[in-house]
């Protein structure tokens, strides 16, 4: 590995010590200005149903301020996480299970919402996506739960996977053949919405119009484009992107979809959809809002097309590490992991449109961790064996490795750039008082 002057000085801080997690979405977690790190308690992956608290701190003076706190929190809900930042504001956004949580009816994937705070106004919550699960159901609401939230570059719409209450529960009745399947959607600056029939606490009213986008279905055949799953969404460009004809589309999201290859195996390919200037118009016979026995659908125009076929390759597949999928600013290329020939975990660049596919990392160990790229989309940085590694995509150089001196810490994760690309924050779990605790770092 050689050294660049732009990353002679890095150096490692810890900025938190106390002993309770501190846990950073894996994008979205610097705000604007780049002083402040937003983060939830929680000091397990899993546990966002027990944890009540989100909480920022300021990178240089280590001032914490937390912004909100649930009500009445047990270990079944309602429970909060996954927390980031608007880009042009300071507001965040984050999961909020639904209040009314119990050992009946506990936090889960198809009963939460997504939750605004101000930082100037803690403890005011902004509901965004509105919910009715009471027909008749309400166009721009949902009826399950949102997860993964991911801002525009602009601020004004946001991405996330979604499950249906609606459709959870019919899988659960004997002999259906419905399933519950993992969606993805986007929410507008088009609300409010208001739900009808508001008396019962499983219905909320939403700032946002809120939409799924992507098409899915329980049986895909195999070796086609169908899916029954989709995750990972991410924006495509900071303003859309050029498609192939010229004409430009000004936003889509890009996400990962299980597919089913002709052998019968799963195989996760990248999918883009390209979404109308006017979500509130819907297919005939489709409903934005689905029905008592369908699910909600896209908007009328919504186009989704797969981009990778990987089905040829020695290892064929995309691999998820929780990681939204990645875009340069123009939209032009999509980043994703994936194994090499040599069966190791690999980042590479995937063109929007014809799905040329290049490798940009070549190391000898796999990536472990999520990634990011720069805010100029020159530099990749990623975990292996918990050391950060940066990668310089234009000389296709890796040549910055962070070693972690400490062996009692593990658990590299969340690893993303500033916005004004001078830091990198990430968690690592510290061993203190008998116990592993997420604990948030830099390299400035």
């Amino acid at each position: 590995m050689s050294g660049n002057n732009l990353f002679t000085n890095l150096k490692e801080i810890q900025l938190t010590n106390d002993l309770k997690g501190h846990f950073i979405h894996t994008n979205g977690s610097f705000s604007p200005d780049n002083n402040w790190l937003v983060y939830d308690t929680r000091n397990d992956d899993t546990h966002i149903a027990r944890t009540g608290s989100i909480e920022m701190i300021n990178v240089n003076t280590l001032e914490v301020r937390r912004l909100y706190n649930t009500k009445n929190q047990t270990k079944n809900g309602p429970g909060v996480g996954a927390v980031s930042f608007n880009p042009k504001r300071n507001q965040v956004l984050f999961i909020h299970g639904l209040q009314e949580c119990n050992k009946i009816s506990p936090y889960s994937f198809s009963r939460r919402t997504g939750v605004s705070i101000k930082t100037h106004s803690p403890q005011e919550p902004i509901f965004l996506d509105a919910r009715d699960v009471m027909p008749p159901f309400t166009q721009g609401a949902l009826r399950g739960g949102t997860h993964a939230h991911s801002w525009s570059s602009d601020g004004k719409w946001v991405s996330f996977t979604y499950n249906d209450d609606i459709m959870m529960k019919l899988s659960l009745q004997t002999g259906s053949k419905i399933k519950d399947l993992r969606m993805v959607g986007i929410m507008a600056p088009l609300g409010p919405v208001n739900v009808d029939n508001n008396s019962s606490s499983e219905n909320l009213n939403g700032k946002m119009f809120s939409v799924v986008i992507s098409e899915i279905l329980e049986n895909p055949e195999p070796g086609s484009n169908q899916i029954d799953r989709a995750y990972g969404d991410g924006w495509v460009g900071n303003k859309g992107y050029r498609k192939s004809n010229g004409q430009k589309q000004n936003r889509a999201v890009a996400f990962l979809g299980d597919t089913i290859d002709e052998k019968g195996n799963k195989l996760t390919e990248l999918f883009i959809v390209d979404i109308p200037n006017d979500i509130s118009k819907s297919n005939l016979k489709k409903p934005l809002e689905g029905t008592e026995k369908t699910r909600p659908n896209p908007p009328l125009h919504t186009v989704q097309r797969r981009v990778t076929y990987t089905n040829e390759r020695k290892y064929p597949g995309i691999i998820s590490f929780g990681n939204p999928v990645r875009s340069n600013r123009d939209g032009t290329l999509l980043f994703i992991i994936m194994k090499d020939e040599k069966g190791i975990s690999q980042i590479y660049s995937v063109s929007s449109n014809d799905g040329l596919i290049e490798k940009l990392t070549d190391n000898n160990l796999s990536i472990d961790t999520s990634f990011d790229i720069s805010p100029d989309g020159r530099y990749l940085v990623y975990g292996i064996n918990e050391n950060v590694y940066i990668t310089d995509i234009l000389l296709a150089n890796t040549f910055i490795k962070f070693s972690n001196n400490e062996q009692e810490n593990k658990s590299l994760r969340g690893l993303q750039w500033s916005k004004d690309g001078k830091s990198i924050a990430y968690n690592r779990k510290v061993f203190q008082n008998g116990f592993d605790y997420f604990q948030l770092f830099v390299l400035k």
